[in-house]
């Protein structure tokens, strides 16, 4: 039987990506920044494509298919009739948009069909070209890979076509729709606005205000259910367009929103007060109940017992944590890849079994391989590039390595940590990770403000052994894509003086919570990854290396790059990364490179100009 490959593509929106599926197996995926070096690029994903049909051995002839995550006739109608619906305001944003869909987008299956053109081979025909839609390739991409045969499937995100909730039923290799919220109603972009709101970037800095929420109270809730968004015991919702500005305009809020909170939105890198940390508390709890609503709908709708979730939505791992605590769901499973770079996974599995009609084989764990997808490099390359450059490094077995940095950690050094296949989707996993000692005090300042060059508020995730995520957190799940958040362990945490539990948002920092204090955020808890020996037995063995050495089963982890720069994808991707900061470990495989006997380079700080901040 003939051999099917089918090519998974997202693009011209943002965080463009490509995934090749094979015989419905997962063979590669990647994000086009990876490649590009540009956060968050939009742009076709030559370079991706291009890494995930070499990996394999393919040109674009050998596929079968390539599909596009959405239709784009249904977002250009959503566009027209929202416009038309506001005219006559509006209008400024309507003309710039039609620029970019008459000139680009309108005829989007003629630019996909040009770009792959330029990558198939001189003469070759051209592979069939298939279209999803958002909310069914964010659907695919949540349960085609889930360990469940049967799940409920719940996508949240800003917009698609014209969803921006959707609920499904899936079932061995069928998705059901059940039903969907349509824009401009929509969770994911109220989340954006409050994002905005508070100086933050759109579609890249929702996570910030999710790291400062902990720092506040939720006292602006009551005012945003009054009088921002209308929620039903059942979880539905409508927004008051009358705040708003992102279904007409260039900007997310309007003057009668920054009206009723009392001033104009932030300016970015500008000092943050107490006000915006409550806010941010205030905004998470609302999406916390409005997320734990629409469970308890669909659970009722359904009868599942396991629940899938996809859309950046998924993405706020702490509505995650309690989901999972308070929800009605035995068992939940979250696509690592859940933002629109996921969806090009998700197009491809859609189009494997719904398209081809082929059965769905459910993995044990999950079938998204760690989610460790991308490029990978052998030692020899790594070698050759680092003698090319000059750069002294020494090479050691995985057995000595792994307790020289056992003992580097316990020393207090930061260590970039190059290892295997590059992860898909927004977290590193211990593929392209900076690790360090979460027992330091000192150690989420150091990261934060002399190696990341972000902001001090940001927390770090902890990276434990799975078989010890019970003696360390609050936790009873396996959690191996950084998606769960959960309290420490009681008996590990410090209680607070009284004086101390008198201190105010920032103030907060500096206050050790537990013997872990470089990951236990504000309110006790942390952003957990499980770490499995069957899936990444090199970063297993490294912590289990330092457990022996310290009794403690977890690091710090946080993603190997600084501020405004994309994840690192290569070995000069990482030394560079590592040459402009003050980390002072660089692990490529099996080449250890100490900062100190490095080549004296002058420090320019303008290279921090080739990353717009986000």
């Amino acid at each position: 039987m003939a051999i099917v490959r089918i090519l998974g593509i997202s693009a011209y929106y943002h965080d463009s990506a490509a995934a090749l599926v094979v015989d419905g197996e997962i063979a590669a995926a990647a994000q086009e920044e990876r490649f590009s070096r540009k956060k968050h690029d939009a742009r076709f994903p030559v370079q991706a494509v291009r890494y995930c049909l070499e990996s394999q051995g393919l040109t674009l002839a050998d596929l079968d298919a390539v599909v596009y995550y959405e239709k784009p006739l249904l977002t250009f109608e959503r566009l027209l009739e929202t416009y038309l619906g506001a005219a006559p305001r509006g209008g400024r944003s309507f003309v710039a948009a039609m620029q970019v869909w008459l000139k680009e987008k309108l005829f989007l299956k003629t630019e996909i069909k040009k770009q792959l053109k330029a990558l198939a081979p001189e003469g070759a025909r051209l592979p069939e070209l298939l279209f999803s839609e958002h909310h069914l390739s964010h659907a695919g991409a949540a349960f085609y890979p889930s360990p469940f045969e049967k799940a409920a499937v719940l996508c949240m995100d800003g917009v698609g076509e014209w969803a921006t909730t959707s609920a499904w039923l899936g079932e061995s290799n069928a998705l059901k729709p059940l039903w969907e919220i349509n824009f401009p109603h929509s969770l994911g972009l109220l989340y954006s606005a409050f994002t905005y709101y508070c100086g933050f970037k759109v579609n890249s800095g929702e996570y910030k205000l999710m790291g400062l929420a902990p720092y506040g109270e939720p006292q602006y809730a009551q005012l945003i259910k009054d009088h921002l968004i209308d929620i039903k015991d059942d979880g539905s919702f409508r927004l008051d367009l009358s705040y708003f500005k992102f279904h007409r305009g260039f900007r997310m809020t309007g003057r009668k929103f920054h009206k009723l909170l009392g001033c104009p939105p932030r300016k970015g890198e500008s000092e943050l007060s107490q006000f915006h940390m409550d806010l941010a508390a205030s905004i998470q709890v609302v999406t916390e109940e409005i997320v734990l609503k629409l469970a308890r709908s669909i659970h009722a709708d359904t009868g599942a017992t396991n629940l899938c979730l996809a859309g950046g939505v998924a993405l706020n791992c702490v509505a995650n944590g309690k989901l999972l605590r308070e929800g009605p769901f035995e068992q939940i499973w979250i696509q690592p890849a859940s933002g629109d770079a996921g969806s090009a996974l998700g197009a491809a599995l859609v189009a494997w079994h719904q398209h081809f009609g082929k059965p769905r084989a459910v993995q044990l764990g999950d079938a998204m391989k760690g989610t460790y997808l991308g490029p990978r490099f052998a030692n020899d390359e790594i070698r050759s590039y680092l003698e090319q450059i000059k750069a002294p490094f020494h090479v050691l077995d995985d057995g000595p390595l792994f307790e020289r940095l056992a003992e580097l950690l316990d020393q207090g050094k930061v260590i970039g940590w190059f290892n295997g296949s590059m992860e898909f989707g927004p977290r590193s996993l211990g593929g392209r990770s900076i690790i360090g000692d979460p027992r330091n005090q000192q150690m989420q300042s150091v990261m934060n403000l002399k190696i990341k060059y972000r902001e001090s508020f940001r927390p770090f995730a902890p990276s434990v052994l799975e078989e010890e995520v019970g003696n360390q957190f609050e936790l009873d799940a396996k959690s191996p894509y950084m998606l769960l958040v959960a309290p420490v362990k009681q008996s590990l945490c410090k209680p607070m003086t009284p004086e101390q539990e008198q201190l105010f948002g920032i103030d907060k920092l500096n206050v050790p919570r537990s013997v872990l204090p470089a990951i236990t955020h504000v309110d006790y808890s942390a952003r957990v990854q499980t770490v499995s020996q069957s899936t990444n037995s090199r970063y297993y063995n490294l912590i289990k290396a330092f457990q022996r050495r310290t009794g403690c089963p977890t690091v710090v982890n946080t993603s190997f790059n600084v501020r405004g720069e994309p994840i690192v994808c290569t070995p000069q991707d990482a030394y560079r990364c590592f040459m402009r900061t003050e980390m002072d470990v660089l692990v490529l495989e099996n080449q250890l490179l100490l900062k100190q006997e490095q080549p004296q380079q002058e420090r320019d700080e303008r290279w921090m100009q080739d990353f717009e901040l986000d």
